[in-house]
């Protein structure tokens, strides 16, 4: 997979990209993350890349001519991703989708808001959450990060991708290590006593009453889902 990132902040990136899993998925040349800065693509000696609002209003608006100008000449072709609070909400099963993708270009979002015309350049529209951030450059660093988790070969135990949060609309069951008595705080004697058969069906109990407790919608989607 590869993904390339328009952003006026490309500091904002290098820590995170070059640690832990996201660290060794580009070293294994599972996928590549290419971090691009918009400013490269102004025209003028300030290399402005926002400007006021027409009509008037507070703030300043970020311009279409860098993204357009990116995209052109770096001769991108692949699914484009503006992240901004106006896009769908980013959930498991859009990044099971983006995932499959072979390149994804991510338009990080910043100032009051971004040119109409920059959506009409982008595939899709994608938000994180139903608050407002300072920037895109954190939204597309957590959808790089649910996303490249899934390339096959990332993940040590493959199997660790079924069994998680929001697998089938369920949370994941409780997890433990050792000791097993901590302070007076003991891990279930199911899980010790080696009887897989059993520590399936505890897993799969307390996962429905943890989703049940925490997380009833979930159940009520799946039901309508099915």
């Amino acid at each position: 997979m590869k993904i390339d990132v328009l952003t006026l902040f490309p500091k904002m990136f290098e820590n995170i990209l070059g640690e832990s899993i996201l660290k060794r998925a580009q070293s294994k040349g599972l996928v590549k993350i290419n971090v691009h800065n918009l400013r490269d693509w102004t025209s003028d000696n300030h290399r402005s890349a926002d400007d006021k609002p027409f009509g008037g209003g507070p703030g300043m608006v970020m311009k279409v001519e860098p993204v357009y100008k990116a995209l052109e000449e770096l001769k991108i072709e692949a699914r484009v991703i503006l992240l901004t609070p106006q896009g769908k909400k980013l959930n498991q099963k859009i990044v099971k989708e983006l995932a499959k993708e072979k390149n994804l270009v991510l338009i990080c979002g910043h100032y009051e808001g971004v040119d109409e015309r920059i959506r009409e350049i982008a595939d899709d529209e994608i938000s994180i959450g139903d608050y407002i951030l300072t920037c895109g450059e954190i939204p597309a660093l957590v959808l790089i990060d649910s996303v490249v988790r899934l390339v096959p070969g990332v993940l040590g135990d493959e199997g660790s991708k079924i069994e998680e949060s929001f697998e089938n609309n369920m949370l994941e069951y409780p997890q433990y290590t050792r000791p097993a008595d901590f302070k007076g705080m003991k891990v279930p004697e199911v899980l010790l006593n080696g009887d897989h058969k059993k520590i399936e069906k505890w897993r799969k109990d307390e996962a429905l009453k943890r989703t049940r407790e925490r997380r009833p919608d979930l159940i009520k989607k799946g039901k309508k889902n099915g």
